[in-house]
């Protein structure tokens, strides 16, 4: 039985309450009133732990709610929030002298970015202090302000400082078990005593830090001559280090604060802090370049303060070494959207092109919208835990359940015997199964499905699947990364190629050529909502009910009835809405809902299956990690004449759509160019990896980062802006592609002409140069992109849908189609349209839910197809009412005329389907016309990077050609959310993985999508009008394209690391890869605190991740 103390302000407030203790099933909490009572429980039970802000779980106390003012200092109560904290701490330095409060000002500086303001609202100082974890922010400060803390026990009060020995975890230096801690003590700093907390971090806030650092240094008074220096650094080993042999020896020699000693101090840093080359998070070489990046940044931060008190005797550091010192500031975006108004001779009650709110938009903020997981339990429900591979690949020796059956509350355990129909449909595996040529089972990557747990509570089907017993025997080869499936020979699908001219002659009469390669990296889609299935099984006729958020409700269908050997017509999916899927929920429901189903009827239970984030992360995988190789041919003024471009991308273990995402990689690989000679060729990897499936711009995110990277070399070359080369190459009239589809790039010109000058990108341009020039820590890029995407699938079946149309006696109507709304806003689409062309108010029209029982075989809502969808709402109302006299109803008018008309007419069901956009593709021929019509954009963005640390800030514009917009609001919103999650792709979503296959970024705590203090300081949408005659009223879908114009982020980044190279004298031209880290961008400014890092030899050790592209 464990026992944990609970702390209530409230009570605390109240000498009247008493004591109260909460008996769980494990667990006994007690809330203690008064502090001797506190003291008391400690004594008796000195192991239990305190919870109070319950954001990490602590062996010591915490209690003091107080803050107290001390002429040589503040005293603060341990139970302070972190949030009080900084109100504390801001009253405090606005009513001393700067010169006392350094150590608070450093500490308010971490306090803006520690963790985010819900952590910041409930986590303690105490809890803080003495859970002493090693990404600590406010620790290092504390210690290097020589902060004491206070404590008491029945035995009296006591106090120990806050410094190395107690941040290592030195038993001398720790709390007894009986202690509790009062409050922290931080003492004032002095005139002659500088403190400062540095920090990296992948992004601004709500992350822990790579490196972070408290530093200090005291001089003898009007010298500067070293007195004492400490220095802390955290998330560089098991505990917060401190650097205690090198503060030794500068304080022992009385060195002087200048560069011969920062060189030095340099160097005995890195041999003291010794981070293992296989060390725990990775990114080693760039954590040690941290390590002296950051005590440069606090040298020079101490270098100006000197010069500031004295400035005769103190020389000041150099003017383009000033924006050094500055932090990029966390400021509140600003933006401007620019789009045409509707037509002022639109009738008033036509919504279509007006910024309507999305249907939803106040039930989702309120909580009252309902998804699958919201659906009240059902009688006799199961919950569903799943049991995955730990190995990458391997047979299966045994599986032992018998634990997990003695687990209270479990039902049963499902495996693939339990499958009464296809466990691998269309090569899709359900749960682990045996090969052909063996006996055994087989599992083929990490978080491949084994088994899954049935049982009355989620708890305890969890509980239970930690209980079941494999043992495995490996099988080689274990196939990881890209480079390993092409020694391999390992692919899930033939090559897709397309070409025009004759790229071999063009080469040999060209002036130069140019090869290199691009690795891009994997994305997970991170949607707010994880996979969710409720699947109820029928008591007749094998009928199965699930209730999910899908993207693809049809398939989902497709394989449930496959996997229960039925027809699909006894599988009905319902559809109400689900919580993002960005592409993550085209096929992963339909095998999870397989899953689920057969659980559901081997149990006969309904079964709700609720994926944890963990589970979902490494079980549904994301973007495809893609590999680009080419070779380019051009002439010295920039015109590119031949190209040969091949590209791979990791599908993970089974096909799931790789070949499909290839093919659209291959047919828009030339992007915006008009290249005579062009070879494109590329085929999906077959790895031991979760399958990878679709994402949000369908590889064309990853795909036309190679044309980018090549352009960029070409313009190196030429000594030529990349956006000249661009312009040189650009199509220019009307065209045919190199798979031959004409197309008018007229709207293309337009929009880079567009952005170019609304951005005032030349001006820009120039100022960066100019920045760049007086800066030589901090850098300025700038980057433009073009952009021809292509809207539609190259598989004509795939661009039909249905509607169907109900129009009841009351005149209302009741609206249902083959799309799923995901949270863009589909459904408020389709209300404007059906509102418009049935001529009623947007009121009188209701749309439940998708299902494949009203409208059945609709095809996935992906790829910004959404529009097709919107056609219904109008086809439905055309094709049925229009033969019975009734078109053009007035407003409130429709029910009034049906109901004289109802029992003579059949058109209370309407219905309507449209056959879709004639495209083809023939590969043989490599020719086709795959896709109905184009979008076009461009976006600029600008880019300050921090040479010293990798960090960066953004600003943007984005002009996206758009034609006539049915609503304004939500295709703004869907340009600027795909910008952002482009740029995440492009900066910050790293995902990691080990050399044995295991993902490692399976939470927010080690992924990090962009939150406010990424978006661009600066962030201006602009729609260009035209026409589009295939869609409906000349929309045009915006939600993938947006994806790509967040490259334009990671091309100034590259822009600005250019610059610092030249600087440093170093070569233009170096390998663009993507995601842009910090770690990326520090380690590519190479400078002498990066040269003077130690190195390791790669064939002595195994490192912690590697890259799978």
């Amino acid at each position: 039985m464990q026992t944990g103390f609970v702390h209530l302000q409230r009570m605390a407030e109240d000498p009247n309450k008493k004591r109260l203790t909460f008996q769980g099933e494990r667990t006994r909490w007690i809330t203690p009133v008064t502090l001797n009572d506190l003291l008391e429980l400690r004594t008796n039970f000195p192991k239990a732990p305190l919870i109070m802000g319950n954001t990490t779980v602590g062996r010591w106390s915490l209690h003091i709610l107080c803050s107290t003012l001390l002429f040589s200092g503040v005293t603060i109560g341990a139970g302070y929030s972190l949030a009080q904290l900084n109100d504390a701490l801001r009253f405090i330095v606005s009513e001393q002298p700067k010169e006392k409060t350094k150590t608070y000002h450093a500490l308010l500086k971490h306090l803006r970015t520690l963790a985010g303001a819900q952590i910041r609202n409930m986590a303690t100082l105490g809890g803080h202090v003495v859970s002493r974890p090693n990404f600590s922010d406010l620790n290092p400060i504390l210690a290097a302000g020589n902060a004491t803390i206070n404590l008491i026990s029945k035995e009296g009060k006591r106090q120990i400082p806050l410094n190395g020995p107690f941040l290592e975890g030195s038993p001398e230096a720790s709390l007894r078990s009986e202690e509790v801690v009062l409050s922290i003590y931080i003492p004032y700093s002095t005139q002659w005593h500088f403190v400062s907390g540095l920090r990296l971090a992948q992004r601004q806030e709500n992350a822990f830090a790579i490196v972070n650092a408290g530093m200090s240094v005291k001089f003898a008074d009007g010298t500067n001559t070293i007195k004492d220096i400490q220095m802390f650094y955290g998330s560089v080993g098991l505990t917060v280090v401190s650097a205690s042999f090198c503060n030794k020896i500068i304080t022992q020699i009385s060195w002087q604060w200048d560069d011969h000693m920062l060189s030095d101090a340099c160097r005995w840093v890195l041999d003291e802090i010794l981070i293992q080359p296989d060390a725990k998070g990775g990114m080693v070489e760039y954590r040690r370049a941290l390590l002296v990046s950051l005590l440069f940044k606090f040298y020079l931060k101490v270098r100006r303060g000197l010069n500031k008190m004295d400035p005769h005797k103190f020389p000041d550091i150099p003017e383009t070494f000033m924006s050094a010192l500055e932090d990029f500031p966390i400021e509140t975006p600003q933006g401007i959207q620019m789009f045409q108004c509707v037509d002022p001779y639109q009738p008033p009650q036509d919504p279509v092109g007006h910024p309507v709110m999305h249907q939803s938009a106040i039930k989702h903020t309120t909580g009252e919208a309902i998804f699958a997981d919201d659906i009240p339990p059902i009688d006799q429900e199961l919950f569903l835990a799943v049991v995955t591979s730990t190995r990458a690949h391997a047979k299966i020796i045994s599986i032992d359940t018998s634990e997990a059956l003695e687990i209270p509350g479990v039902v049963d355990v499902i495996t693939a015997e339990d499958v009464p129909g296809d466990n691998n449909h269309n090569g899709e595996i359900l749960y682990a199964r045996h090969e052909v040529t063996s006996a055994f089972l087989q599992v083929i990557c990490v978080g491949q499905i084994i088994c899954t747990v049935a049982a009355d509570t989620y708890a305890h089907a969890k509980e239970a699947a930690k209980k079941v017993k494999i043992a495995y025997e490996d099988i080689e080869p274990r196939i990881i990364t890209i480079e390993q499936a092409l020694e391999h020979n390992s692919f899930l699908a033939v090559e897709r190629k397309i070409e025009q001219g004759n790229v071999e002659y063009a080469f040999k009469h060209v002036d130069q050529i140019i090869q290199g390669e691009v690795h891009v990296e994997g994305q997970e889609h991170f949607y707010m909502e994880t996979q969710t299935i409720l699947a109820i099984p029928k008591t007749e006729d094998k009928e199965m009910v699930l209730h999910l958020g899908t993207q693809f409700p049809t398939h989902v269908q497709e394989f449930v009835a496959a996997a229960l050997n039925v027809p699909r017509s006894r599988i009905a999916c319902h559809m109400k809405r689900a919580g993002g899927a960005f592409g993550g929920k085209v096929t992963k429901p339909s095998l999870l809902g397989a899953v689920s189903a057969v659980a559901a009827n081997k149990t006969g239970h309904p079964i709700r299956f609720i994926l944890e984030r963990g589970d979902d992360m490494l079980i549904t995988a994301g973007r495809h990690p893609l590999l680009g190789k080419y070779k380019v041919g051009f002439m010295n003024n920039g015109e590119i004449k031949a190209v040969d471009v091949e590209y791979y991308i990791n599908g993970g273990c089974t096909p799931d759509e790789s070949d499909l995402v290839m093919q659209f990689i291959v047919l828009k690989s030339e992007n915006a160019y008009s290249i005579p000679n062009f070879r494109c060729r590329g085929r999906p990897c077959k790895t031991n990896l979760p399958s990878n499936t679709a994402f949000r711009g369908f590889g064309f995110p990853q795909g036309t980062v190679v044309v980018e990277a090549y352009i960029a070399a070409v313009a190196s070359r030429c000594d030529l802006l990349p956006e000249e080369v661009k312009e040189i190459n650009m199509y220019k009239r009307t065209s045919k592609t190199a798979y031959k589809q004409t197309f008018n790039p007229e709207p293309l010109r337009r929009c880079w002409k567009e952005c170019l000058e609304k951005s005032s990108f030349y001006a820009r341009k120039h100022a960066a140069a100019e920045f760049n020039k007086k800066n030589y820590w901090k850098k300025r890029g700038l980057a433009v992109v073009p952009m021809k995407f292509t809207i539609g699938i190259p598989v004509a079946f795939y661009n039909q849908a249905a509607a169907l149309v109900h129009i009841y006696l009351d005149g209302s109507v009741l609206l249902a189609h083959g799309g799923c709304e995901m949270g863009q806003g589909l459904h408020t689409k389709m209300i404007q349209v059906a509102s418009r062309e049935l001529n009623i108010p947007q009121s009188y029209i209701h749309l439940s839910e998708t299902s494949t029982i009203t409208v059945p075989n609709a095809i996935f809502t992906a790829g910004s197809m959404g529009d097709r969808h919107q056609w219904k709402g109008r086809a439905g109302w055309d094709v049925a009412c229009y033969p019975s006299g009734l078109s053009s109803p007035g407003p409130h008018t429709l029910g009034t005329r049906l109901v004289g008309k109802m029992p003579f007419f059949s058109f209370s069901l309407l219905t309507s389907l449209l056959s879709g956009y004639q495209t083809h593709m023939d590969w043989e021929k490599e020719e086709g016309d795959p896709y109905p019509y184009f979008v076009y954009g461009a976006s600029c963005s600008e880019v300050e990077v921090d040479c010293l640390t990798g960090a960066h800030k953004v600003k943007s514009d984005v002009c996206t050609h758009h034609l006539h917009s049915v609503n304004t609001n939500m295709d703004v919103l869907s340009i600027e959310g795909a910008f952002i999650q482009g740029m995440g792709l492009y900066t910050t979503e790293e995902l990691k993985y080990s050399l044995e296959g295991v993902l490692y970024s399976r939470s927010p705590d080690n992924y990090k999508i962009p939150t406010v203090t990424e978006i661009p300081e600066e962030f201006y949408v602009t729609l260009v009008r035209s026409r589009n005659p295939i869609a409906i009223y000349s929309s045009k879908g915006l939600g993938e394209a947006g994806m790509f114009l967040g490259s334009s982020v990671l091309l100034a980044i590259y822009d600005a690391v250019t610059a610092a190279r030249r600087d440093r004298g170093l070569s233009k031209t170096f390998p663009m890869s993507s995601p842009a880290t910090p770690e990326l961008i520090r380690m590519a400014c190479v400078d002498q605190f990066t040269d003077m890092i130690p190195r390791d030899d790669p064939s002595t050790f195994s490192p912690w991740s590697i890259r799978v592209s």
